[in-house]
C-alpha cells in the first residue's frame, strides 16, 4: 500500500485564463477504487495526464507509483496474446484465460488479430492486459462506451474483484457498484469522499440544501443590517444636528457633550452593524460555489401527420452469407420514445443504416414514407474537425440556436473559440446532439447519445425527451436512462 499525495495543486493550460485546478489537497491510497466524476471539460483528462506526469502543475504532486492507462493504443494487425505479452512480459497463458473467463470473452480471441475484435473485445482485452501487472494503479478512462448492458454488468462484477484504480465514468449504476472512493471535480473546488456514486449524490444534494437554506438567511440578514445601518446612521446625523435647537426666540443652547456623547454611542452602534453585514457577505461569497445548474434544453420536432411513421415486419438484414438479424417486427408511432436494445453484433447499427436508406441487403416490409424527415447523431463522433462556424454551415442550422444549446451543455465562452478536435469525446458529443435539437426533424435517430456525456447532461437529456415527447428511436446502453425515458423497448 502506498499513497498518492497532492498538496496545492494549481494547474491552467497556457492559453487558457481560467485555472483547470486551484489549489487542490488529495491523499489517495493505492488500494483504493476510485470513481472519477465531474461535468465535461471539467479537468477529468487533465488530472490523469498530471498523474502521469504528462503534464506539470504548480504545488506538489508525490507518490511512488506507477500508472497505466486505459485505453492504450494497439497496433490492430497484433495478436491479441502478443498485446498482453507487450504489457506484461511475464504473465502466464492460463493467466490470461482466468481474466478472459471472467469477462466472459470466448478463449478464441488469444491468438486472433486485434482489430478483428469487436469493440467490446477490445476493451476487454486491454483491461485484461493491465490488471495482469503487479504493483500498479490503472487511470480507466470511459471502459463503457462500446458495451452492451450484459457486459456493463459482467464489467462491473470484475472491476468490484480488484483493486487499485481511477475509473471515469459517467454511468451512475456502474460507478455505485464499483467504487468506495469518489473524487468530484466541481465547479470551484476537488472533493474526495468515501463511498460509492449514491453517496456522493447524497451528500452533494445535502450540501447543496444547507448552502441554499443558509444562503437565504444571510441574504435576509444583510438585507436587514443594511436598513439598520442606514437607520442608525440617520439618527445619529439628527442628534448631531440637535446640539443647536432653534425656536421663535432664536437659538436655545443645549448640552452638547450629552448630545455628541448619544450621536458617538449611535455611530458605534452604526459601524457594529456595518460590520456584521460585512461579515455576512464574505459568507454568502463562498456558498453556492459548486452548485451545477442543469438548465432546460428545447427542440422543435415536427409532428407527422399520420400516427405511425416506420413500420417493419419480418426484417433480415445480412453481409453477403452472415444474418446479423432476422424477424423484427415493429412499429414506431408519433410521440414514441422507443429503445433498440440488444448485444454487441445483434445488429442494432445495421437497422439505423437501413433506415438511413444506405445500400445494405435485407428481406421483409419496410415502410418509411419519403416524406419523413430524420435527424441522426452517429456514434462515434471523434472524427469531427473545423470550427463551430463551419459545422453550423454544413449542418443548415440556426447559428444563435445552436450556440445556445451548447451553452446550456456546459459550454464555456472561450470552448467556443477553440476547434472542434480539440474537444473532449463529450464535448464532441455535446455538438452531435446539439445539432440535432436544431433541426426540425419528424424522427430523431440517435446511435448511443450518452456515450461521455456527463451526469448533469443525461438528465437535461432525459428532461427533454419527458418535456417535448418527441419521436425517438435510440441505442443506449445505459440502463437507468432507458427505464426513465422509454415507451418502448425492442430487444434484437
Amino acid at each position: 500500500m502506498s499513497n498518492i499525495e497532492i498538496r496545492n495543486m494549481s494547474f491552467s493550460y497556457d492559453n487558457h485564463h481560467e485555472m483547470i485546478f486551484d489549489d487542490v489537497t488529495l491523499n489517495i491510497n493505492t488500494n483504493w477504487r476510485l470513481g472519477l466524476i465531474g461535468t465535461n471539460g471539467k479537468g477529468k483528462t487533465t488530472l490523469l495526464r498530471i498523474l502521469m506526469g504528462e503534464l506539470e502543475p504548480s504545488g506538489i504532486v508525490n507518490h511512488q507509483t506507477k500508472f497505466q492507462y486505459f485505453p492504450f493504443d494497439v497496433d490492430g494487425a497484433m495478436i491479441v496474446k502478443d498485446v498482453i505479452e507487450t504489457i506484461n512480459i511475464d504473465v502466464q497463458e492460463w493467466e490470461i484465460e482466468r481474466e478472459l473467463n471472467l469477462l466472459d470473452v470466448n478463449l478464441d480471441v488469444i491468438d486472433r488479430p486485434f482489430s478483428s475484435l469487436s469493440n467490446g473485445e477490445q476493451t476487454k482485452v486491454m483491461l485484461v492486459a493491465l490488471f495482469l501487472q503487479d504493483n500498479v494503479f490503472l487511470l480507466i478512462d470511459e471502459p463503457t462506451n462500446h458495451l452492451d448492458i450484459d457486459s456493463r454488468k459482467t464489467l462491473a462484477n470484475y472491476l468490484k474483484m480488484k483493486k487499485g484504480f481511477i475509473l471515469v465514468s459517467h454511468d451512475r449504476r456502474l460507478l455505485n457498484e464499483v467504487v468506495n472512493h469518489v473524487i468530484s471535480i466541481n465547479k470551484s473546488s476537488v472533493d474526495l469522499l468515501k463511498g460509492n456514486y449514491e453517496t456522493w449524490a447524497e451528500e452533494k444534494l445535502k450540501k447543496e440544501k444547507d448552502e441554499v437554506v443558509q444562503n437565504e438567511k444571510l441574504t435576509k440578514d444583510i438585507k436587514r443590517l443594511k436598513e439598520a445601518t442606514k437607520r442608525t446612521g440617520e439618527w445619529s446625523d439628527r442628534i448631531e444636528k440637535s446640539k443647536m435647537a432653534r425656536g421663535n426666540g432664536g437659538e436655545i443652547p443645549v448640552d452638547r457633550g450629552f448630545v455628541s456623547h448619544k450621536a458617538s454611542k449611535m455611530m458605534k452602534k452604526s459601524k457594529s452593524t456595518q460590520a456584521r453585514q460585512e461579515k455576512a457577505m464574505e459568507a454568502k461569497k463562498d456558498l453556492l460555489l459548486d452548485v451545477e445548474v442543469a438548465p432546460k434544453l428545447s427542440m422543435e420536432p415536427e409532428q407527422y401527420h399520420s400516427k405511425t411513421l416506420i413500420r417493419m415486419k419480418d426484417i433480415e438484414i445480412s453481409y453477403g452469407e452472415r444474418v446479423v438479424l432476422s424477424d423484427v417486427s415493429f412499429d414506431i408511432n408519433r410521440g414514441e420514445c422507443v429503445a433498440l436494445m440488444g448485444p454487441n453484433g445483434s445488429g442494432k447499427s445495421s437497422l439505423f443504416k437501413l433506415l438511413l436508406n444506405e445500400d445494405i441487403d435485407y428481406k421483409g416490409t419496410l415502410e418509411v414514407p419519403e416524406s419523413l424527415k430524420i435527424s441522426y447523431v452517429q456514434q462515434d463522433t471523434s472524427t469531427l474537425s473545423g470550427t463551430l462556424d463551419e459545422f453550423v454551415l454544413s449542418k443548415g442550422i440556426d447559428k444563435t440556436q445552436f450556440f445556445t444549446i451548447l451553452r446550456k451543455l456546459g459550454f464555456k465562452r472561450d470552448v467556443f473559440e477553440k476547434r472542434i478536435e480539440d474537444y473532449s469525446q463529450g464535448q464532441k458529443k455535446k455538438v452531435a446532439l446539439a445539432a440535432s435539437l436544431c433541426s426540425k426533424a419528424h424522427l430523431y435517430l440517435w446511435d448511443e447519445p450518452l456515450n461521455y456525456l456527463d451526469v448533469i447532461a443525461r438528465e437535461q437529456i432525459e428532461e427533454l425527451i419527458k418535456e417535448y415527447q418527441p419521436t425517438i428511436l435510440l441505442i443506449e446502453h445505459d440502463e437507468e436512462f432507458i427505464n426513465n425515458i422509454a415507451q418502448k423497448v425492442i430487444n434484437l
